[in-house]
């Protein structure tokens, strides 16, 4: 009688961890992983993880240039989902530096995506560092090594054409619309 219960608790214990759905949410933004692309993710490997979208290399004509050859990742409908930079252009082995998510449809586990507002960026992340730059403001968020770009054309009148002014959180408004939301490795 006790080798029977021991059996079916076993049993059920073993059904129930395989109940688990273990498969990642390809939309889930974490500190180290966008879905399956990780930190470590070589360029080689890109077609393996976008297997059912498509992968658009650009390669420069000129290796003197010294830009970093952007990588785009495009549903099969042809929806753009994914900018990709690698570290080292024309270099198969090199890991992913930064990408720039195009869809809204990636948002982090605290629910922040392309189409969020600073208000809402503010309230589930702290702001790590403000940037003031020509036509933009960048806000670092360490937390998750993101960075969103807010257009100046959000912010006041007064703040928009001063790039030696000290811009803090207070003086964004809630509302702004995030224009660019990147994550750096």
């Amino acid at each position: 009688m006790k080798n029977t219960f021991c059996v079916i608790i076993i049993c059920a214990l073993l059904l129930s961890s395989c109940a688990k759905d273990s498969k990642p949410n390809p939309f889930l933004i974490e500190k180290n992983n966008i879905g399956l692309l990780t930190d470590s993710t070589q360029v080689k490997e890109l077609d393996t993880i976008f297997s059912n979208d498509s992968v658009v290399r650009y390669i420069a004509g000129d290796e003197f240039a010294g830009s970093i050859n952007s990588i785009e990742v495009y549903e099969k409908g042809g929806l753009k989902l994914l900018d990709l930079s690698p570290k080292e252009a024309l270099d198969s082995t090199s890991v992913i530096s930064s990408v720039r998510i195009i869809d809204s449809r990636y948002k982090t586990e605290k629910n922040i995506s392309t189409i969020s507002t600073f208000g809402e960026l503010q309230a589930a992340y702290k702001v790590s560092k403000i940037d003031n730059l020509i036509n933009s403001i960048v806000i670092s968020v360490n937390e998750i090594n993101a960075s969103f770009t807010i257009d100046k054309k959000e912010l006041p009148a007064s703040m928009r054409f001063d790039m030696d002014m000290t811009i803090d959180a207070i003086q964004i408004p809630e509302k702004a619309k995030i224009k660019f939301f990147m994550v750096h490795w």
